[in-house]
């Protein structure tokens, strides 16, 4: 596969912006999130950043994978409408979980999250393999934000 740079950059560009914004506009709620108590196996919160920065990575790489396959434009049509999706629901998921404290709402938002994810990587894995197989472990992590989320719902539920 030849790489066009200047698409790949693009698509990197996109999911990572995306979450840069969602990080930006929800920076100020992390000293309420910090004031919770959390549940046992909840890394410390600099850890974040670098899994969300490598897993905007691997969507945007995976996204341009797709762009760039040689399938019909109704398959990689479909397949990059269900990335807008869940990219939206990452996005609205931080503003409800952070901005808002939204905990319960915002841990229905991840399993559709959950479900639009795993439904992307089976369009994804029909066009480019490889394409899929990349977002299994942003699929885990949100297996393990769910468990975080429902945490912080029963360890505070006085507070929520």
């Amino acid at each position: 596969m030849y790489i066009k740079w200047k698409e790949l950059l693009f698509s990197i560009a996109v999911s990572v912006g995306i979450g840069a914004l969602a990080s930006q506009l929800t920076k100020e709620s992390i000293s309420v999130y910090n004031s919770f108590t959390k549940p046992l196996l909840s890394p410390p919160v600099w850890l974040f950043s670098i899994v969300w920065t490598i897993l905007y990575i691997l969507m945007g790489v995976s996204a341009y994978m797709i762009y760039s396959a040689e399938a019909s434009q109704k398959e990689k049509g479909d397949a990059l409408r269900v990335y807008g999706i869940q990219l939206f629901l990452n996005f609205i998921w931080s503003l409800i979980f952070f901005n808002l404290h939204a905990y319960l709402i915002a841990f229905m938002i991840l399993l559709l999250l959950w479900f639009a994810v795993y439904i992307m990587i089976e369009r994804f894995s029909a066009i480019y393999i490889c394409a899929g197989k990349l977002q299994i472990p942003y699929l885990l992590w949100i297996m393990f934000s769910g468990y975080l989320n429902l945490g912080i719902i029963f360890l505070n539920g006085s507070a929520i």
